[in-house]
């Protein structure tokens, strides 16, 4: 049952945010907000889920949080939550609901899309090293994208290689695959895109972010390694001439393959020699990504 939290439940509101802060930390530059907690209401399903809303201005309330324990997931909480904390807004004489989202929190983003939520600005973030051409020491992560529908096969496939369960999405003509594994090492997950080239005699991509700071993906087919792209090619120190050149894109390459607009490949997947001199890496995977038709 959703309930208005009162002082009495004051040390469950108060769990409840630091359960969410142990298992959704915030971006490891940002100072601790544990006790930077004060909501104007909150509301509670029972004791196993929290909302808590701050206002913002005399037309909307924005989310604190949202949070379901983890055995209570599943039993639609959080969506009861945000409904219920629409009617508590709307009888405050608010017209809005505003909320942030972490970019990696996939389930949480897919409610929030489901329940209606349009984002209308977003937050970038970039180390300042990177920002005045320093090699960075942000996250490294990425994906081996799949041109098939044989979600199963993959999966068998990518078990194999990894000799664990990895995230399984599919795509449109594409089929995603991630882990922690390869988000912590980029040279397995350039081998997990040629394994899987290989076992599905046809083309992978697997696109990432190193460090933060540099965008790379190796584009496959049918084992062989036929493009291979690095925003900034001399970031792990300097090349000869020919090797800067190899590592920019081959926009006829991945057209072919992928049948992204060559121009559009020419015009996104661009090298510079700082990386302050590209769009924040995120934003250039993200862009890459969409040239590709591919979900970052």
């Amino acid at each position: 049952m959703i309930r208005l939290a009162t002082e009495a439940d004051s040390q469950l509101v108060q769990e409840l945010w630091d359960a969410f802060n142990v298992e959704i930390p915030d971006a490891p530059w940002r100072d601790p907000d544990e006790d930077d907690f004060h909501p104007d209401a909150s509301l509670l399903a029972d004791e196993d889920a929290l909302l808590s809303l701050r206002r913002e201005g005399s037309r909307h309330f924005f989310v604190d949080v949202l949070y379901v324990k983890p055995e209570a997931r599943g039993r639609g909480l959080g969506r009861e939550l945000i409904r219920a904390a629409a009617e508590y807004a709307r009888g405050q004489g608010a017209e809005h609901l505003e909320l942030d989202v972490l970019e990696d929190n996939a389930a949480a983003r897919h409610l929030y899309d489901r329940l209606g939520f349009a984002t209308v600005e977003r937050r970038l973030a970039a180390p300042v090293g990177s920002l005045l051409g320093e090699a960075g020491d942000g996250p490294t992560f990425g994906a081996v994208h799949v041109q098939t529908d044989d979600i199963d096969k993959v999966r068998r496939d990518a078990v194999k290689v990894l000799r664990a369960e990895p995230e399984i999405t599919v795509e449109s003509g594409w089929v995603r695959v991630r882990s922690d594994a390869t988000d912590a090492d980029p040279a397995r997950l350039k081998q997990l895109a040629r394994e899987l080239s290989y076992t599905s005699a046809g083309v992978t991509v697997a696109l990432g972010v190193e460090r933060g700071t540099v965008v790379r993906y190796n584009l496959f087919d049918r084992g062989a390694d036929v493009d291979e792209y690095l925003s900034v090619p001399e970031f792990y120190g300097d090349l000869p001439p020919g090797d800067v050149y190899a590592l920019g894109a081959n926009a006829t390459v991945v057209g072919r393959l992928t049948g992204a607009d060559p121009q559009r490949v020419r015009d996104v997947a661009r090298t510079a020699a700082r990386a302050s001199d590209l769009p924040p890496a995120q934003e250039l995977y993200e862009q890459i990504a969409a040239v590709m038709g591919v979900t970052p």
